[in-house]
């Protein structure tokens, strides 16, 4: 299964040393999303993280990092559904029913398939399916290796979602949860907790 994690909304001191820590650790795919943001600030991010990780970078915004820092593609969703007109890389997406992962996986790198789970960073954001629904669509083939579950993904639940057939998982909250952004400096317990990811994914 790929491990895929999610930035913090949120630029904060130690990120481009967490992120190269992760991606040594075995980190598949950064997704860098960080909405209501100036670009200028992650041009700073990705000129802080290692050139060599570059190519393992999804943009969620501004799309013309793509390009300027040769990341691997852009991802689209609700606030950004379509690519630019001169656009013809890699493209992942946020799907939000069955429906559109049916529409949207064959022409993407991977869909997300959104709220598999209550949000652990965003607690208003509940889960959307039933696992009754989860099980027909998998066995339907609408759930395969192109889908990425995403929404409440923790350590506890990943050997359900592996079950389902998912191809991967968007991790968030289970470990920005483990670093204050303000003050920390010690990241540590979320290296460790990271570790017990990429075994439980591997």
């Amino acid at each position: 299964m790929k491990l895929i994690l999610q930035t913090s909304p949120h630029f904060f001191v130690e990120e481009d040393k967490i992120l190269a820590t992760l991606f040594d650790e075995g980190l598949d795919l950064l997704l860098l999303r960080k909405p209501g943001t100036e670009p200028i600030y992650s041009e700073r991010l990705l000129t802080l993280l290692p050139e060599k990780y570059h190519d393992r970078v999804i943009v969620h915004d501004h799309f013309y990092l793509k390009d300027e820092f040769n990341l691997l593609g852009i991802h689209l969703n609700k606030a950004n559904p379509i690519p630019p007109s001169n656009y013809n890389g890699p493209i992942a997406r946020s799907c939000y029913s069955l429906k559109d992962v049916e529409e949207y996986k064959k022409e993407c790198i991977y869909v997300s398939l959104k709220n598999i789970y209550d949000s652990i960073s965003q607690p208003a954001n509940k889960a959307d399916f039933t696992q009754e629904q989860l099980v027909e669509a998998t066995r339907r083939g609408i759930i395969d290796k192109e889908v990425m579950a995403q929404g409440g993904i923790s350590l506890e639940n990943i050997p359900e979602i592996r079950k389902l057939g998912f191809g991967g998982v968007i991790v968030s909250g289970d470990l920005w949860n483990l670093f204050d952004i303000r003050n920390g400096f010690d990241f540590k317990e979320l290296i460790a907790r990271f570790r017990r990811l990429r075994k439980a994914t591997g």
